[in-house]
Parts: structure tokens; sequence; C-alpha cells
């Protein structure tokens, strides 16, 4: 199904063409009928292998793809993913995944459940690992999970490895809940190269994260999350690099207990240390539509757009935020107005939030103005309803903008 995005020309603003998802989406992956699965693909994949868009397969437990083996994928391929021994695709460093689907043919990973039973969390989710740099004190760590020690590790110093390529993908019902206090993510991209190519992948439904980056670079586009349970995009470890043409489509019902945001940052872990603050990590976003699909019965439930934690870096031009109670939370560690002037950026965004556009804790950080500068903020919160022309419909959802009056802070 299609998202119709405008060109909202009565605020100056320039929206881009929405033309990009068309033909290989799904906002109702509960109601497709997949067909079953033919053949199981092997638990570990130590030599070049590549997976036919004529048989169905079936993923089951963690599959591993290692010894600098390359596993392809080929355009129209579907893969259904066990519930019951929640799967999870692991590429291990110096290996590669090649899953290249286009418009008319994407490559889909989904539940193994039938249509109407499917539910967040029914498998685990695609993790690439790569040799790429990550800001810690020692330049490797290991990724979350339950999955093979020697399988694990990532990070080095090759900043430009093409650790994968994923093009039309799209990735339904993952996030398996690990234990109490851990979950698996849809797409775990850890220490990539800047040759790696994540564009056209939309992960819906995912119990944690969506997308979360450790550290790594890149710059990644048209990428869509929809209705997940946690962060839609999650940035930790020092990744640098930028996303163009994202959309977070939100639920205010749909949340985790300690707080989801459309993006998260996180400049360092506190845990491992960080190598250098040069390091810090550091994102530029461009033409995003963020979009909490709230209420004037339902905002309180509401949390921030945005939380930038331990000095991240971030920058936002040209997108949408609407539907949330501030557009960005900031933690103590920005203790200088300073600070938050030198890492946290907006320019010519439209808001429509129920408060303040800033949320802090530390009382020295005062002013709104130049943080906002350029930016326009509707004159009072608007339900989705009222925002665009038919955000809910579950078959086609419009995010064509209404006229509204909006106010500038100079």
């Amino acid at each position: 199904m299609l998202l119709n995005i405008s060109v909202w020309s009565q605020i100056n603003y320039h929206q881009p063409s929405a033309k990009w998802m068309y033909g290989w989406t799904s906002f109702h992956p509960n109601l497709e009928r997949y067909l079953s699965s033919e053949k199981t693909i092997p638990s570990v994949i130590s030599a070049d292998m590549t997976l036919s868009s004529d048989v169905v397969y079936m993923l089951s437990g963690n599959v591993y793809v290692t010894e600098n083996a390359t596993l392809t994928i080929e355009p129209g391929t579907l893969i259904r993913c066990d519930h019951e021994h929640p799967a999870s695709l692991v590429i291990t460093r110096g290996a590669k995944l090649i899953a290249e689907g286009n418009k008319n043919s994407p490559i889909i990973f989904t539940s193994s459940k039938a249509a109407k039973e499917r539910s967040s969390g029914d498998w685990g989710g695609i993790v690439i690992l790569g040799n790429g740099r990550i800001n810690t004190a020692s330049g490797i760590s290991s990724v979350e999970g339950n999955f093979n020690p020697k399988y694990s590790l990532y990070g080095g110093k090759d900043t430009t490895e093409e650790s994968a390529i994923l093009k039309y993908v799209r990735i339904e019902f993952p996030g398996h809940k690990i234990n109490q206090s851990k979950e698996l993510n849809g797409l775990t991209l850890c220490g990539v190269g800047s040759n790696t190519v994540i564009e056209n992948v939309q992960i819906s439904y995912s119990s944690d994260d969506s997308f979360e980056w450790f550290g790594g670079a890149g710059n990644f586009a048209n990428l869509i999350s929809y209705k997940s349970k946690d962060d839609d995009f999650d940035i930790a470890n020092g990744f640098i690099g930028s996303l163009t043409d994202i959309i977070s489509i939100r639920h205010p019902f749909i949340s985790d207990t300690s707080g989801s945001f459309a993006i998260e940052i996180d400049g360092y872990n506190k845990e491992e240390g960080f190598s250098s603050e040069a390091a810090l990590s550091t994102l530029r976003v461009k033409n995003a539509m963020i979009v909490n699909l709230a209420n004037q019965e339902n905002i309180h439930f509401v949390h921030p757009a945005i939380s930038a934690k331990k000095l991240a870096r971030l920058s936002i031009d040209s997108s949408c935020i609407s539907g949330f109670s501030n557009g960005i939370r900031l933690d103590k560690s920005f203790r200088k107005q300073s600070q938050v002037d030198r890492n946290i950026s907006f320019t010519n965004n439209v808001f429509n939030i129920s408060e303040e556009g800033l949320k802090t804790k530390n009382s020295v950080i005062i002013s709104n103005s130049k943080m906002f500068k350029k930016n326009k903020f509707t004159k009072f919160f608007k339900d989705a309803k009222d925002m665009y022309a038919n955000p809910t419909d579950e078959d086609q959802p419009s995010f064509v903008l209404k006229k509204h009056n909006y106010k500038t802070i100079l």
C-alpha cells in the first residue's frame, strides 16, 4: 500500500516526492496470505549461497553466515521466520548479505504464523556485524542477544567496508524477547563500513527497535519504521552518518514501558567508555516524516519525538515532527547552553507538538530560540485526523498536510 505525502507550498516547505515507497511496501502485513515454507536455511552458512525466488524458505533459530561467505537473496524471495524456535539471521565480520529486491519484487522476511495471527516479536531479526570503527575504549564489542560468542564480535578499522546491501526489503514482526530486559531489533547494524547500502527497507511491528546502529558509518535512505514498540531509529557507540527520506509512524498505545522515541541517539556507551570525544555519535537527518497518530484524548501517553543523550550530535533538516509531546529531550550530559548550540540543530522543520520544543531537566539550558530558529509550529496541537488527510487508513494512509496557520520562532 502507499503513503501519500504532499508538497507543502503554503508554508514554503518543499516535501520531496514520496514515489520511492510506491509498490513494494505493505501497511497491513498481518492480512497478507503468504505461501508456506518449502526449505529450511542451514544454521551455518560458511560458503557462498544464493536463495532463489522460486523457493519459499524457513529461517529457524540463529542462522550464521561465516568464513567471509556471501549470502545472496534474489528479488521476490520470501523467507518465513520461525516463531517456535525464534529465528535470527546473523552476518558475521567479513561475511556479507546481498539482498537486492526491486519495486515489483521486494524481498520479504516475515513471521511463520498464519495471516491474522502474527504479532510483534514473533522472531528475532537481522544482524549485520562489520569491521568498521566504533567509539568504545577497546574498539571492539559484542552484539547483544542469545548468540554464539564466537560469532558475536564487531568493530575494527575498515571504515569503508561494504558490510551488506539491502534494497527493497520488508522485515515484519521481528524483535523477539529474550528475557525481561533484552529484546532483539528488526535490523541491527554493528560497526558497518561506509560503503554499506541500506535503502528502501520497511520494518513493521518490531517489538524492540526497528533500526539500530552501533558505531560504524554510512549514509542511508528511504527507510520506513511502522508501529514499532520501541525506538524507530536508534543510534549508539559512535555511529557517524546520515538518514535521508525516512518515515516513522507511531501509535500512542504502542510503546515500551521505559519510553520509546522516533529517534534515540547516544553519544557513547557508558558501560564501554569511548575512544575520543571527536568520535561521538553524529547523525544528520533530512526529509523525515516523523508521525505519532495521537489525538487530544491520548496525547498524555506520548513521549518526545527524539531523545539525545551523552553529548550526541544531531541535526534535523526539512522534516515534519507531529503528534508528540516535545520535539526533543536532552539528558543531563548537556550541562551548558553552548553544548546544545554546538551539538543539536533544527532547520526548516514543521512541528505539531503539545508542549515545548525542548524538554530537559537541566535548568541551565533555558533557550529554545536558537535551537528552533527557522522552524514552523502549529499554533495549537492538532489531532492526527485534523493534521493530515487520512492518516489512519490501514490500506492506504494519506499524510497530505491540511492547511494550517503556523507560528515561527525567529
